[in-house]
Formats: structure tokens, sequence, C-alpha cells
């Protein structure tokens, strides 16, 4: 089914994964950033100011970066392992049988639904940059080597920030993110 018509310069708000099944067509895309919640399991929030600049206590989450083993999270993955190109099934499957049905595995299901259908709007020329942190890099480098091919794999961007945020990982200060850099073609 070919995709539903869009207008020039559309923004969606809201889940990609229907969005790109849905509105992208194949090999449409040049250049795509992604930077998707990193599985911090914190809770977001946007704080609104009043007229004079003062914080004030209205609120509202912006996005909640907790994954959980649901239901939807089993139907992903099944989807995946039946669905998806066969070497993706089996690498999540595989992940499975080593990360087991915890948060970790919903977070990289999640991910690898998106991932394949990225791939999929990318044009032959195009690239992808994924940003995103040590806790899951080492697991989407497989999962991306696993869609694009290693060969596609161009190279690991290391991003330090000058202020750490206060995140403390066992003692160490956490003041680095990741790109991972891959081409299509």
């Amino acid at each position: 089914m070919p995709p539903k018509a869009i207008t020039q310069n559309t923004l969606f708000y809201g889940d990609n994964l229907p969005i790109l099944r849905e509105h992208i067509a194949d090999e449409s895309v040049d250049l795509i950033y992604l930077d998707p919640p990193f599985n911090s399991s914190r809770s977001y929030n946007v704080l609104f100011k009043d007229e004079s600049g003062h914080e004030s206590e209205a609120q509202i989450e912006a996005f909640d970066d907790a994954w959980h083993w649901t239901e939807e999270a089993q139907h992903t993955f099944e989807a995946l392992v039946t669905d998806a190109p066969e070497r993706v099934g089996a690498m999540v499957n595989a992940l499975y049988g080593f990360v087991g049905a915890n948060q970790m595995m919903a977070y990289l299901v999640m991910m690898a639904a998106r991932l394949v259908e990225l791939h999929r709007v990318l044009k032959p020329t195009g690239s992808l940059y994924l940003h995103c942190d040590p806790t899951a890099s080492h697991y989407l480098k497989i999962v991306l080597d696993t869609i694009f091919g290693p060969d596609r794999f161009v190279n690991e961007i290391i991003w330090q920030r000058t202020n750490a945020h206060n995140m403390k990982t066992k003692g160490y200060v956490r003041a680095n993110d990741t790109l991972l850099f891959y081409s299509k073609t």
C-alpha cells in the first residue's frame, strides 16, 4: 500500500512508527538524525515560567523514559521475529535469549522496529546518525550492524559535554554521549 499523501514541511506529533509506515515512502529520505529516549528510567517534564520569568508550579510530563516488558513489547518482539528481514528476526531473538524480558529488551525491541523502518525510508545515498548513551550504545550498534550491515558502519562519534548534569554512574560522572553513524550504501 503506498503511503498517504503529505504536504511539504509537514510536522508529525506522536509515535514515529505508524507515521513511518503510513506516510513515508521507501528510499525517500536523505538524512536521519535520531535522538530517541535513552532508557534512562526517568520522567521528563516541561516546566513553565510565569510572566515575571519565575518558575511556575504548572508543568506537564513530556515523556516517560522507562520501558517495561508489556504485552505491546511482546507483540512488537513477535512481529520482529516473524515479519522483519530474517537476519533482524534472528538477532532480536538471540538478544532476547541473552538479555531476557526486561526493561533493556523492551527498549531494544522498540528501537529495532523503528530502525527497520528508518532503513526502509532512507535513500541509497542516505545516512543515519543515532544519538544514544553508554547504557545501550553497544546493543544498538549490534541492532544497526544487523539492519544496515557491519560494513555500513562509518564511525562512532563521542560527544563530550562540558556540563555533566550531575549524572553519576557508579561513582563516575557520565559526561559523554555516542552518535553511531551509518550509511545505506
